[in-house]
């Protein structure tokens, strides 16, 4: 038997790495309200529940839209 086969399976598995791995807002989403916004000249239209706002243009000036959490942090 080598050193290999001896020690192969026998880690605890937990690593001690930091954060939950979820990303944003703890992997959770903003819920169905709010507002999107535009960061380059402030106009705001309701949020879409199932539409991201990045994927909405700003009425007024063109810029992609943010979530308005994401602005007030």
């Amino acid at each position: 038997m080598n050193d290999f086969s001896r020690n192969a399976g026998s880690g605890g598995g937990q690593g001690s790495g930091r954060g939950g791995g979820k990303g944003r807002n703890k992997g959770g989403a903003f819920g169905p309200g709010g507002y999107c916004v535009c960061a380059k000249c402030g106009e705001k239209v309701p949020h879409q529940q199932g539409v991201k706002c990045t994927t909405i243009k700003c009425p007024n000036c063109g810029q992609t839209m943010v979530r308005e959490e994401l602005l007030n942090k």
